[in-house]
């Protein structure tokens, strides 16, 4: 028999389906994955890069969790850089350029290496459903495939709509045909379905560029890497390019509006607000005479090139003269136009916390599907969306991460309770405990919960506790280690500040903006000696826990405050209507969302603090 029952279908092997593929079957599900295309596995579909600003903290927390962004990213990096280094460490966020065609080759062999995971290379055209929970797939073939539960990750192929000036064509991706029928039977079934858009920029032949009109960006001095595991930081890196756009090149653009797919009302969806058109910027933002332009290399064996901050759906003809119209851009050959893409997405207050659906039981939503944008808030999705697929095959607890534990719990929290018009994108100002999220703390703040779930190695847990208890040494020994004012005031001031009259910890000192560990290290070889025992990221840590330390506790204690209200569960069939006292605007909120605690109903928009003290009283009774 070609096809036996599995524990968890997964439907596209974008970022999402790729991750939740690869949860499901590494906790011991009997998965299969399916998608459209076996060569386009993990592809790249936008900018060659993974991380950034809030996004590179997201990438920590799933390989922390045990998943394989991180790993795949830092075995197909040709940069990183590590950005808002200027800032507090809240805001550091690690980002790497990649190779693009390794980076789907690493995922595509280490899915391969997943035992209990089989492939099917199809359409999946309907979601079988028998007394109100999904059972399997139906594929183009009519090849019905059973399952305890199913995770769809369609990225933009639901009804995928191609725009390029006033052509317009069926497309989920550039070559690639859209996904049909799943809309269709999902709306019939009584979900809500709406239209998202977002774009991509034309690619170029990096040969016919002159970077020496362009600034040289290169990666990190002493780069890092996004994994905690024993991935290899760069030997070498590539460079990327910054340029500008001028007037002239808006008027050229401007002179393709009136065949703007956007502006002449063709498009329906709703793009990323903060990733806009060139020509939406220029229209947006007419007072600014330039925008920047990032030139970014596809890989390291290739010419093509990835126009960072050119997205657009103008005619091809009226893109390519723009273009030669930029600093470098003159002599440019164009590998192909960028364009715009409309597709369906479900709003996510359809969803559990869980993302499994609230009205089909065992059917999951990861990605793109729930009117997000980027990789990595589609891979973080994948990942909890497979976790809890398998969870519920194998009749378990739902795994979902607090606010205060994750940027991943706060993405799927602000999704499922307040929705998303526009295409959701993280930010570090999401997070009101973002002091606590960091990056560099990832590991010890998750790898415990991944090893509990059977995602996280054994050796990976031995690791991230053996980092925790370095912490705590080095912590307890810069408290103790006292210096002498004869020995370091000469130090102190040439790193602009005040000398010391008495002997004074380390760890005091450290408190001290000026002072990082390696001013602290030039205080004696009895201190460099002590420190060198320790590892950067260790004595990284043991820093920002000293600068910081009031106000890590400040948030921790905050969040307990209020993660004392997750402890007030309410069941699914709580009937709102009972409580009279609640406004009409929380009924109907409260209802549609249906949360599993009074803290979640507490971040429903809508919900007042008045209708929470309501809602209190009536569950204290």
């Amino acid at each position: 028999m070609m096809f036996s029952e599995y524990d968890v279908i997964v439907v596209g092997a974008g970022h999402a389906g790729c991750e939740a593929a690869h949860a499901a079957s590494t906790m011991g599900s009997k998965v299969l994955l399916i998608t459209m295309n076996m060569n386009t596995i993990a592809q790249m579909s936008c900018n060659p890069a993974m991380g950034g600003v809030a996004k590179g903290q997201i990438v920590r927390e799933i390989d922390a969790l045990g998943g394989l962004s991180g790993i795949i990213s830092d075995k197909s990096m040709i940069q990183f850089r590590m950005l808002n280094r200027s800032k507090g460490p809240a805001m550091w966020s690690p980002r790497t350029q990649n190779d693009r065609m390794r980076f789907s080759e690493e995922w595509r062999l280490a899915l391969e290496r997943t035992p209990n995971l089989d492939f099917w290379q199809e359409m999946v055209k309907e979601i079988l459903v028998e007394d109100g929970r999904t059972v399997g797939v139906r594929t183009n073939l009519g090849i019905e495939i059973r399952s305890k539960s199913v995770v769809l990750t369609n990225g933009t192929f639901l009804n995928g709509k191609i725009h390029i000036g006033e052509k317009s064509f069926g497309g989920g991706r550039a070559a690639e045909n859209a996904a049909t029928g799943i809309t269709e039977q999902l709306i019939s079934l009584g979900l809500e379905a709406g239209r998202m858009k977002t774009g991509t920029p034309p690619r170029i032949d990096g040969r016919s560029l002159d970077y020496s009109k362009m600034e040289e960006q290169p990666g990190d001095e002493n780069p890092g890497k996004f994994s905690y595991s024993d991935t290899q930081p760069l030997q070498k890196q590539a460079s990327c390019w910054i340029t500008y756009t001028n007037d002239t090149v808006h008027d050229e653009l401007k002179k393709g509006f009136e065949k703007s797919p956007m502006f002449q009302g063709r498009i329906k969806g709703l793009g990323p607000r903060y990733c806009p058109s060139i020509e939406d910027k220029i229209n947006r933002f007419a007072e600014r005479e330039r925008h920047q332009i990032f030139v970014e290399p596809e890989g390291w064996n290739t010419v093509e090139i990835y126009v960072n901050g050119f997205s657009t759906s103008l005619p091809e003809d009226v893109q390519y003269r723009a273009l030669t119209k930029i600093p470098g851009f003159e002599k440019a050959k164009m590998f192909r136009p960028g364009y715009a893409i409309e597709y369906d997405f479900f709003p996510p207050t359809q969803l559990n916390l869980s993302l499994e659906t609230q009205l089909i039981q065992n059917l999951y939503f990861a990605g793109q599907i729930n009117g997000t944008t980027g990789y990595e808030e589609a891979a973080c999705q994948g990942l909890m969306a497979g976790i809890n697929a398998h969870n519920k095959a194998h009749g378990k607890e739902p795994f979902v991460l607090k606010r205060s534990e994750a940027y991943i719990g706060v993405l799927i929290d602000d999704l499922v309770n307040k929705g998303t018009q526009e295409p959701y994108r993280m930010f570090t100002s999401r997070a009101e405990y973002r002091i606590l999220l960091r990056q560099d703390n990832a590991d010890i703040r998750l790898t415990e919960l991944g090893h509990q779930l059977g995602l996280a190695s054994d050796d990976r847990l031995k690791s991230v506790l053996d980092k925790k208890q370095d912490v705590q040494t080095l912590l307890q020994q810069l408290k103790k280690y006292k210096v002498d004012p004869a020995d370091v005031n000469e130090s102190l001031t040439g790193f602009n500040t005040s000398g010391i009259s008495e002997k004074v910890n380390i760890a005091h000192l450290l408190k001290r903006p000026q002072l990082t560990m390696k001013e602290v290290k030039t205080f004696g070889q009895d201190v460099s000696d002590l420190l060198d025992q320790y590892t950067i990221e260790v004595q990284e840590q043991a820093e920002i826990i000293i600068k910081y330390e009031n106000y890590i506790e400040r948030e921790q204690q905050l969040a307990e405050k209020i993660g004392s209200l997750e402890d007030y569960k309410i069941k699914n069939d709580f009937d709102y209507d009972r409580v009279k006292a609640l406004s009409l605007e929380a009924r109907e909120k409260l209802k549609k969302i249906k949360p599993e605690t009074l803290g979640q109903a507490t971040r429903i928009s809508g919900v007042s603090p008045s209708d929470i003290s309501v809602l209190t009283i009536y569950l204290g009774k």
